[in-house]
Parts: structure tokens; sequence; C-alpha cells
């Protein structure tokens, strides 16, 4: 038996419950994989809420980092010991330990540690497939980066330094402006004191940007569009403060032919190829010490709930894991 945060229903932080479960022998594919770390993302709020519809009773978790302790038939690219890393479902990262497909496994290299893994897998593979395939950037772009002192956010601050690219981003607070500056951001604006499409265009001089990378949603959405040039590309990526509503089709057209994107990380590591060299480039970047991984907070998972508060009011900055 184990401890592990399972739910019967959704709603607010008290629904998950922090209980023991039994863990069984992996099946062919599978692995048993004993965690060290776990990593906090939003898109838990999303399952726990509601928003994202998944079977109840449920378990919640996307991201973790441990020790391989058993290998179903057929599991050939990890064995027993193996330290490594995973981001993508099914749930069930808020535990001590769990039997999960092997394919959604990363080998972590040894400069990497577990704490960091469960901190960065899935946002660092989030900032790469934003900047590398959803709307490449090559260097020498101005972009504007919602939520620019989250995790996500300070990871994106640091890679857009690295390319070349100046970014403009958002934060709440004074104090996140600061992180979000020192971690490479360009520009920071305070969405709670000034306007943001205006200062966009102060910053581009009326142009706008090419791209908004948006993980805001319903608050911010309307406001993106606007920031951006015309024939600019909108990326929504999540849905922070609620999801976007219903819109024409003629909002884009009228604000000069913009087109949107609406992308997730499993659509862009369904393949093995593409989980490798996804992982790749990270673990590179942050090898060569381009990017450093803030952790910023710490919780024991029996305390996950607290967890989710400080997340959700935004009193959260950088990386967050839990520890089994």
């Amino acid at each position: 038996m184990v401890k592990a945060i399972r739910m019967s229903r959704t709603g607010g932080p008290e629904v998950m419950e922090y209980v023991d479960v039994e863990v069984g022998d992996p099946g062919p594919g599978e692995v048993r994989i004993r965690h060290v770390a776990c990593g906090l993302n939003f898109i838990d709020v999303y399952f726990r809420s509601g928003l994202y519809p998944q079977p109840l009773p449920g378990a919640l978790g996307q991201e973790a980092a441990g020790v391989i302790e058993a290998v179903g038939a057929g599991v050939q690219h990890v064995k027993v010991g193996d330290r490594v890393s995973y981001a993508t479902r099914p749930n069930g990262a808020y535990s001590e330990a769990r039997v999960m497909p092997a394919a959604f496994l990363v080998k972590l290299p040894d400069s990497i540690s577990f704490d960091t893994a469960a901190a960065m897998t899935l946002q660092g593979l989030t900032v790469q497939y934003l900047f590398r395939r959803t709307f490449p950037l090559r260097g020498g772009e101005t972009i504007l980066f919602h939520a620019a002192a989250g995790g996500v956010g300070l990871i994106a601050s640091q890679w857009a330094r690295a390319l070349g690219v100046t970014m403009i981003g958002t934060v709440s607070s004074d104090e996140k402006a600061a992180l979000a500056k020192a971690a490479g951001c360009a520009h920071v604006i305070n969405y709670k004191t000034e306007n943001f499409v205006e200062r966009v265009r102060e910053i581009t001089g009326g142009k706008g940007v090419p791209v908004v990378y948006d993980s805001i949603g319903k608050d911010t959405f309307i406001g993106s569009l606007d920031s951006l040039a015309p024939l600019g590309t909108m990326v929504s990526f999540g849905n922070a403060s609620g999801a976007v509503p219903p819109f024409s089709l003629n909002e884009l057209a009228s604000r000069g032919s913009l087109t949107i994107t609406r992308p997730s990380l499993p659509s862009y590591i369904a393949s093995r190829a593409d989980l490798d060299a996804a992982a790749a480039d990270l673990f590179q970047m942050v090898d060569s010490k381009k990017i450093t991984i803030e952790i910023n907070q710490r919780y024991a998972l029996k305390d996950v709930a607290q967890a989710h508060i400080d997340l959700e009011s935004r009193k959260t900055t950088g990386s967050t894991i839990l520890i089994p």
C-alpha cells in the first residue's frame, strides 16, 4: 500500500483525499515507478474542478520523477533502477508510487536532480513545443507571453533570451515583475496597474506582436487578440482564469486576418521520437545553464490542498513540487 491523492467528486481543493491505495505489478508495456518528487501544474486544477472531465473516482497529477521498481513485458527503453520523469496523462502522479505506461517516460541525465525534473518536465516541454513548433521563434521577434513569473513563464523568459527574442511578459504584482525581469523578460507589464494592450502597442511602436502565448484564458483573450499585428498568431494554451467563451471568427478577420491555435502538450509528444527530441532539447538548455529551474515552493503531498489554494490565488512563483 502507498499513499496517494484520490477524488470521488469534482470541486474545490477539499475534494482531494490523502488515502492508502494498492499498487500492483506492471502489465505489458507498463512500469512501476517510485516517486521522489511530483510536479504541481494548473492542468491539475482543471481536472480537480471538472473543467477537464475524467472518470470518477479518479486520480490527479501528470508530472513526477523517480526510480523504476519493476517493468512489464515488452518494455525495452527503460529498466529497473533507471531515473526517469514524465509529464502526461493518465493522471496519477500525486502518489508515492504508481503503475503507468512506459511509453511516456524519459530517462534523466545524471546532471538533472529528481526535484528539478519534477519541476520542469511538463513546464519545460510546454515552452519547448510553444517556441520550437507551435510558432517557431528564429530570433529577433518581439513576443507577448502572459503569466511571465509562473513556472512556464520563467522558463519562457530564459529561453526567449537565449534565442535572442524580445519577450514582453505580463504579471500580477511588482514582486513578480522583478522575477520575470531577472529571468530575461525584456519588458514586464503589471496588468493590475497597466493596460497591457496599450503598453504592447507602445513597446512595439504601434505595430503589435507577431505572436501571443496566452495561458490565462477568459480574462486576457480579447486583449491578446488586440495586441497582435496583422497576420499574427494567437496561441491559447491554458485557462487559468476560465475557459475562453465562444466567439465569432470575424474577430480574427477584423483584426487583420489573425490565426488562432489551441495546442496541448500530449499532441506534441505523442510519438517516442518527438518525446525524446523535445526532452533532449530541454535537458540541453538546462545543462548549458541557459535555463535555471526556480523551485520556489515545496509542499508535502498530504498538504496538496494548500498547494492548490496558493496556486489558484496566484501566490506561487516559478515551479512548485510536492514531496511524497
